[in-house]
């Protein structure tokens, strides 16, 4: 039976474990992954209420977190998610945890009144949840990764219909 929660402070370091090495095995990584989330938990975009744990029976074997992202439009900039990192222990892979992961957090952004939520991963992963390229909503992506591996997902049914501008992910 998995538990997805918030995270609380003393998953801290079990988080920093899970995602450095459930990242070593990405088919997108850059090996930093689980300084990304420390960096992130230390900056304004921060959202603590958007940061869950999996956990079967009391271990650690999935976490996600999302932040505050900005969409350059001509009008200025207008809010959105970042969903930065994602990621499931190896040997808890493929039993669904990552989608209930993400379901769960959508939900609570939603609730939040959040309607929009990008990343930077697998297509072939992220598509099966209806994810798309970025370019696909109107969005360009500004950052150095390759474009197709910068995907979005409306939250809300055409919240984006009336977007266009650029995105850029450090």
């Amino acid at each position: 039976m998995t538990t997805i929660r918030q995270a609380t402070m003393a998953d801290y370091p079990a988080i920093y474990q899970l995602v450095e090495t459930a990242f070593k095995t990405a088919r997108v990584s850059d090996g930093t992954e689980q300084d990304f989330v420390e960096n992130l938990r230390k900056s304004d975009n921060y959202l603590p209420e958007l940061e869950l744990v999996a956990e079967v029976e009391g271990v650690l074997v999935g976490h996600v977190m999302l932040t505050k992202q900005v969409i350059h439009t001509a009008s200025g900039q207008r809010a959105a998610l970042l969903l930065a990192p994602l990621c499931v222990a190896f040997d808890y892979r493929n039993q669904g945890i990552g989608g209930q992961l993400m379901t769960a957090v959508f939900e609570r952004a939603v609730a939040l009144s959040h309607d929009a939520v990008f990343l930077v991963g697998d297509p072939n992963y992220y598509k099966q949840y209806g994810f798309r390229h970025a370019s696909e909503l109107g969005i360009t992506n500004d950052s150095e990764i390759p474009d197709e591996f910068i995907l979005g997902m409306e939250l809300v049914p055409d919240a984006l219909k009336e977007v266009t501008g650029s995105l850029k992910i450090d």
